[in-house]
């Protein structure tokens, strides 16, 4: 199980990487495990202020559909394109090519509420 530790995590299984003012944000190794094989990754909201927690769009994998999570609130700039053809990536490289969103964040204090690597080890029983 791999959780690197320059990302930041939520309960909810997202990781965000900080790049200045954005965030990259996707799906972490556990969640995908857990998921088994993604089919299919439906994003919809490009363009769209969502405060934190706001459902951003969906998973959905051979046995279930689940909801994405905003680890933090902003405006999500950039939706990853390769999905659309490539759902697999999220299974094989959650936290490079299995990338999900782009978030301009519009409150940098709520990453003082998100999960360090060791946490959310913890969290996972990991």
């Amino acid at each position: 199980m791999n959780f690197p530790e320059n990302l930041k995590y939520t309960k909810d299984h997202e990781w965000i990487r900080v790049e200045g003012t954005v965030a990259v944000v996707g799906i972490t190794d556990f969640a995908q495990g857990e998921l088994g094989d993604i089919v299919y990754v439906e994003i919809e909201t490009k363009g769209e202020d969502l405060q934190h927690e706001a459902v951003f769009g969906t998973v959905e994998a051979v046995k279930t559909v689940s909801d994405l999570f905003m680890p933090i609130s902003g405006k999500i700039t950039e939706v990853n394109p390769g999905l659309q053809s490539n759902p697999e990536d999220v299974n094989k490289d959650p936290y490079g090519k299995g990338w999900m969103i782009k978030v301009e964040m519009s409150d940098l204090a709520e990453l003082t509420g998100l999960l360090s690597a060791a946490d959310y080890k913890k969290l996972t029983g990991h």
